[in-house]
């Protein structure tokens, strides 16, 4: 029986122009519900500009993208129910990873403390600890990126290269954590460069190369 379709991101023929390059070129997707897709490509060939489209961050130079049902530029400025991490997340260097999502989470006023420390310990931090990020190794902070994009449950997950700085236990750890998230019923759109992440994870899979998007699996 075929299930029910539950579609959260359409891109419509999606163009991004920067001066005379053209880095997305007519990009066209639909992404759904409880499903994990993987982007693969080299750097610059559109991958990130994509995800920030999505995002809202960038604007398209052609095309829209639609976000459960609201078009990002003309509907809504930026794109809801979208936890992202998109290149190196920012954090606060003096803070604690838990002061440092507490005052995050008061831009949106979505969430308390409870779920604060439960996303810290879900991707494997210690909640109660005073170390500051500016003192945190490459894989702490990426674990806290991860912690901050799912932390106010949101319907939708866009992660560039979440596993960076990870090692192997780290890997498995955040693998695990976004298949519960995925059988949660969220979309997860996700780059790596790591071929068994994408081969493990991802239900579909699209090649971007030059800003052009091809489904490879």
């Amino acid at each position: 029986m075929e299930r029910n379709k539950k579609v959260t991101i359409r891109v419509n023929d999606a163009v991004k122009k920067y001066g005379d390059q053209t880095v997305l070129k007519h990009v066209t997707l639909e992404l759904e519900a409880g499903q994990i897709y993987g982007f693969v490509g080299q750097n610059g060939s559109g991958k990130t500009v994509l995800f920030k489209s999505i995002c809202g961050f960038t604007k398209l130079t052609e095309g829209n993208i639609e976000v459960l049902g609201k078009i990002i530029g003309r509907d809504i400025d930026m794109a809801e129910e979208v936890g992202a991490i998109i290149e190196n997340p920012g954090f606060l260097p003096n803070y604690s990873a838990f002061r440092n999502l507490k005052f995050l989470a008061s831009l949106t006023g979505r969430i308390g403390d409870n779920e604060i420390r439960d996303a810290i310990e879900k991707v494997g931090l210690d909640a109660d600890s005073r170390k500051k990020v500016g003192k945190f190794s490459m894989g702490m902070r990426q674990r806290l990126g991860i912690a901050q994009a799912i932390m106010e449950n949101l319907m939708i997950l866009i992660l560039d290269e979440p596993f960076n700085g990870l090692d192997k236990n780290g890997v498995e750890e955040i693998r695990k954590l976004l298949l519960e998230q995925k059988n949660a019923g969220k979309t997860i759109v996700l780059a790596s460069h790591n071929s068994a992440d994408i081969d493990i994870l991802c239900d579909e899979v699209y090649e971007m190369e030059q800003g052009v998007c091809t489904k490879i699996k």
